[in-house]
């Protein structure tokens, strides 16, 4: 108990010591928040449109702080309602991915042999492909949507988790406390679950939350091409996608939801780049 209380400590002193994971993760609550607190917090319907009050610039008008588009939605409504769906598809993508990534990572890292071969081909073969091009190609399968969008990324996502899990149990499986516990009679799952998987949980972490900035820009980018949720869904990178005709007269209908989308991308990846050195392995294990 004592040996856990002191990593605790540890991890909270270096937690407080990283800039990176504060700022990183100071952002990422506060547009949590927003993206929770949304219809509470914008002025108007994201979805209702009224031509008659399109494209106002931002601050023109109290009933539109930040402008309207050219259908005459309120652009603030639309960039809260849209970080809700942007946060909702990084956490399912990433929830999905990361689970059925790490088990057949661990699995594959423990009983080795055909198993392993036949799951590290298959991870092969999707690496073979451009990520974003593969998922392109499964949402232009599945069709247009918000599930087939999440459905292509979880299907090039997972191998991420895979190679690290596996990774991680090649370098653990040999250890005495693994050894002991066979020579106890231990089943291997029960290994794997009180054993390995506590000891891969940190690096997991680290790739997961680095993972939600890629599937937060993948999903944008899918749905700037078309494949993501249909109008009137308010979406960062179909308001993109339908803000870049007016570049060059309203050009806030680009910028706002770009900003948007490289704030919650940066913010996770400084978050994760923290935390790679916040749970560096080499100095937390968990036995």
């Amino acid at each position: 108990m004592k040996q856990h209380n002191s990593h605790f400590i540890d991890f909270v002193a270096r937690v407080r010591e990283s800039r990176s994971v504060i700022i990183g993760a100071a952002v990422v609550v506060l547009l949590s928040l927003l993206a929770t607190f949304a219809p509470q917090l914008s002025p108007n319907s994201p979805a209702k449109a009224c031509l008659d009050d399109r494209l106002i610039s931002p601050f023109a008008e109290s009933k539109y702080p930040l402008g309207t588009d050219h259908l005459g939605r309120c652009v603030l409504s639309r960039l809260l309602y849209g970080a809700r769906i942007s946060l909702a598809v990084g956490i399912i993508v990433v929830g999905i991915s990361a689970t059925a990534g790490t088990i057949l990572g661990v699995v594959s890292g423990y009983y080795g042999g055909v198993l392993d071969a036949l799951i590290m081909r298959l991870v092969d073969a999707t690496l073979a492909f451009p990520s974003i091009f593969l998922a392109v190609a499964i949402a232009g399968l599945l069709g247009q949507g918000l599930v087939s969008v999440m459905i292509a990324l979880v299907a090039v996502d997972w191998t991420r988790y895979a190679r690290v899990g596996r990774g991680s149990v090649l370098s653990l499986k040999e250890k005495e406390f693994v050894e002991s516990a066979r020579s106890l009679g231990e089943s291997d799952h029960y290994i794997m679950a009180r054993h390995i998987l506590p000891n891969i949980i940190a690096p997991i972490i680290v790739v997961a939350t680095l993972g939600m900035a890629y599937v937060i820009l993948s999903a944008a980018a899918l749905s700037f091409l078309g494949f993501g949720p249909q109008p009137p869904t308010p979406e960062w990178g179909a308001m993109l996608n339908a803000g870049r005709v007016y570049m060059r007269t309203e050009p806030h209908l680009t910028i706002l939801p770009g900003l948007a989308i490289m704030v919650m991308v940066l913010a996770f990846n400084l978050l994760g780049d923290g935390l790679r050195d916040v749970l560096d392995p080499r100095r937390v294990v968990i036995e």
